[in-house]
């Protein structure tokens, strides 16, 4: 049944509006993905702008970057929740005796949040024009900038349906999306590394978030950027999205194999 032809392009189609319909029963979730931004940057340019240095930059041009890594990581939790009730509540088990593609279900989950989390960027950045921010960059760095936010979305996401897929309940699955949420707070997204303590600024340059946001910082506002670490930004994603994705299928073909 997993190789028919045609079966998964159209499955996939089919599981993809069953999670936009799940996603929709949860309308204060999708409230709190666009709240989210405008709250984050309220506070930090209103009311903590005047006591941050962040060098040449204005407080709003230089947060935005952290601010959209920062929704996107919001969004990934539905998925996890979602994709665990599937399997622990037995969906999984009543699909699978369905003539249906099994990697739909995956699929589908994944890409109805990618189409979410489009969404959520789209609405950050319209947020951010109104507070004041000011991109400088060609369509040329727009792009560039667009194709590292659009990986960064698929490495989020395959990491939410391997958390989701792993996870012994859906509690336990919004749990670990909730500490990955954290990690553009322990970068560059919101004040220079080299303001932070030794221990944590050693942490926050290592980590795949740093690399990342100083790509799409640099790009948006026509700064100088390095090769080195739009390469490092582009590994990490890039990475990352394939160790997650290969893991997450091999733990959900034994989850549903049983």
């Amino acid at each position: 049944m997993e190789h028919r032809e045609g079966s998964l392009l159209r499955d996939s189609k089919t599981m993809f509006i069953r999670s936009l319909k799940l996603s929709f029963r949860s309308p204060g979730a999708i409230a709190l993905a666009l709240i989210m931004p405008a709250s984050i940057l309220v506070v930090f340019v209103y009311m903590l702008g005047g006591a941050m240095n962040v060098g040449e930059f204005s407080v709003v041009n230089f947060i935005v970057p952290g601010v959209i890594l920062l929704t996107i990581g919001q969004s990934a939790p539905p998925i996890a929740v979602r994709l665990n009730h599937d399997i622990t509540k037995g969906v999984i088990d009543r699909f699978r005796t369905m003539p249906i593609a099994k990697s739909s279900i995956l699929i589908g989950h994944v890409s109805a949040t990618v189409l979410q989390s489009i969404v959520t960027v789209a609405t950050t950045i319209c947020i951010a024009l109104l507070v004041g921010f000011r991109p400088q960059a060609s369509l040329r760095s727009w792009l560039m900038a667009i194709g590292i936010i659009a990986l960064y979305i698929l490495m989020i996401m395959w990491l939410a349906v391997l958390i989701g897929v792993f996870a012994k309940d859906s509690e336990s699955a919004s749990g670990l999306m909730t500490l990955v949420g954290i990690f553009p707070f322990l970068s560059s997204g919101f004040v220079p590394t080299e303001t932070m303590p030794t221990v944590l600024r050693v942490f926050a340059e290592n980590q795949p978030m740093t690399p990342i946001i100083n790509s799409v910082r640099s790009l948006l506002l026509n700064q100088p950027l390095a090769d080195r670490t739009l390469f490092t930004a582009l590994l990490w994603c890039i990475g990352l999205t394939v160790v997650f994705y290969v893991t997450a299928l091999r733990v959900y073909k034994r989850k549903v194999a049983k």
